[in-house]
């Protein structure tokens, strides 16, 4: 198991991790903390606790939008497999009949 320290709004903390995801924590810790100046330099907050709050809920509504988006596109990527069994359903029974029209101008033909 690694370690890694992490900096959140000038405070340095020791967060463990499995080993190899050294770099995706601190990536993480690097892009809390810039939420967190952000709303720092608004003036949004009261103290350390609301600002924390704060992002934190900033935060979770990111997640939140991400998560619908997500939702959405798999409703895209399911109607999109929809409509090509559908198509190919058509398909299908498009080639049977131009079959069965090929087999019955056959019978007039040698008739």
């Amino acid at each position: 198991m690694a370690e890694v320290n992490i900096n959140i709004n000038g405070r340095s903390f020791g967060i463990s991790c499995d080993d190899g995801q050294e770099q995706r924590v601190l990536n993480l810790g690097s892009y809390v903390d810039g939420r967190i100046r952000e709303i720092a330099r608004a003036g949004a907050a009261n103290n350390e606790a609301h600002l924390l709050v704060l992002t934190a809920l900033m935060l979770s509504d990111e997640v939140f939008d991400l998560r619908d988006d997500v939702r959405a596109l798999g409703a895209r990527v399911q109607n999109q497999e929809n409509q090509e069994q559908e198509e190919a359903s058509i398909v299908g029974a498009i080639d049977q009949l131009a079959e069965r029209i090929e087999q019955i101008a056959r019978r007039i033909q040698n008739a």
